[in-house]
């Protein structure tokens, strides 16, 4: 498997040297998964994170209501898992989906501890995507409180256009809390207002 998105990936937070590079490589496994196909479910501990080597993955919980409620879509370059469960190590409450065939790589979790340990550069690396993770969910819980259901929508077609067209309407109705058919109305409504 070429490597060399996640390589990349990480050298856009520290720099790497070749021993870490071969380093990092010897923990790596890769995951082909069938659209819909699970990586995780509640109650699994999370033993890996997953970077998104190809296709588009979500992650959600199903309240007691019976309703799904999406956290986080990851496609291409982007991290997803159950961060809660891989942090402390215990069972799962989310279900990590993918949307459409797809193929991740593994960061097992005892062996990322150990290359940290080893190399202080990891360390950083995933100080530093921990935090701005932890800004964007702040952002987005802001976002959730302070704008309407159009305003949340909008937003989102405007951070990641090429993400909205890939994924099923029910999963972003969920992700921005509401239902199907209410976004589809929004849609519909600013869909006629573009050609009036």
């Amino acid at each position: 498997m070429n490597l060399q998105g996640l390589i990349d990936n990480i050298q856009r937070y520290i720099s790497l040297e070749e021993r870490e590079i071969c380093a990092l490589e010897d923990i790596l496994e890769s995951r082909t998964l069938r659209k819909k196909e699970f990586l995780l479910q509640p109650g699994q501990v999370c033993r890996s994170q997953f970077y998104v080597h190809k296709g588009l993955i979500r992650n959600y919980l199903i309240g007691e209501d019976g309703d799904e409620h999406t956290l986080q879509f990851a496609c291409e370059d982007w991290f997803i898992s159950d961060f809660n469960s891989y942090i402390n190590q215990v069972a799962g409450s989310l279900f990590v989906q993918a949307l459409e065939d797809s193929v991740v790589i593994c960061l097992p979790y005892q062996k990322v501890e150990e290359l940290c340990r080893v190399y202080p550069s990891f360390e950083r690396f995933f100080r530093l995507v921990s935090q701005k993770a932890f800004a964007f969910s702040q952002k987005r819980i802001l976002s959730n409180l302070g704008k309407s259901a159009e305003e949340r929508y909008r937003e989102f077609k405007d951070l990641y256009p090429n993400i909205e067209q890939r994924v099923p309407q029910y999963a972003l109705a969920s992700y921005l809390g509401m239902s199907s058919e209410f976004l589809s109305k929004i849609k519909n409504r600013l869909a006629r207002n573009s050609f009036s």
